[in-house]
């Protein structure tokens, strides 16, 4: 086996022989580079970004500053809205529609511009959005019903068709569709998310309904 002194003559001999001396190394400063100018094809978004591409390594961009839209809830008046309530377990929509109406009447929407539609329950919610949505009367449309499991899987297809329903009702017409259709285990659990304990969901969706309108502010 050889010695220990020998091993450290080897390793002197051999280590670093492939790199170069970092004084050899061109510096960062000294790299040729040429900007880049490219446009921008949305408007309102400040100046274009500036590409600096460097030779043998790659590219980096610097874009321009991004600009957040969001919806306001101090500017609501002359906004149009339609309110889809399902007639099934009504003691819970009831409420969960004052909670809705409530909302939009604190935040300046005129009672003038809301259309309230009855339907006998969360499945046919869907289908009646998506035909006010297509309307282009209105800038938003909220979805309220209330699913309690019971013994069957009955409320599995309800829960699932009432989402899916709401879901293509906005996709199909381009009209916001707020999903305020409680999918409850129980009467109790209901009850306590349209006004109790738990807060009312009603109100959350008038909420959102508002929160995502920015392009109509």
């Amino acid at each position: 086996m050889a010695s220990f002194p020998a091993a450290q003559r080897f390793l002197h001999a051999h280590t670093f022989r492939s790199c170069p001396p970092l004084t050899n190394r061109p510096a960062i400063s000294s790299l040729s580079y040429k900007p880049l100018s490219f446009s921008s094809s949305m408007t309102g978004f400040g100046q274009a970004g500036i590409a600096i591409e460097l030779k043998d390594r790659g590219s980096f961009v610097q874009t321009a500053a991004v600009r957040h839209l969001m919806g306001s809830l101090t500017r609501a008046e002359g906004l149009r809205f339609a309110v889809v309530v399902a007639r099934f377990n009504e003691i819970v929509t009831k409420l969960l529609l004052e909670g809705a109406l409530e909302t939009f009447k604190r935040y300046s929407v005129k009672e003038e511009d809301i259309d309230v539609v009855w339907v006998p329950g969360s499945f046919e919610i869907g289908v009646v959005a998506e035909r006010l949505g297509k309307s282009k009367k209105y800038q938003a449309i909220l979805c309220i019903g209330a699913v309690i499991r019971g013994d069957t899987s009955h409320y599995d297809a309800v829960a699932n068709s009432a989402a899916s329903g709401v879901l293509s009702a906005g996709l199909n017409s381009g009209v916001p569709c707020i999903f305020g259709v409680l999918t409850c285990d129980d009467m109790d659990q209901a009850l306590n998310r349209s006004g109790g304990k738990s807060g009312n969901k009603g109100a959350e969706a008038a909420l959102t309904a508002m929160a995502q309108l920015y392009g109509e502010h």
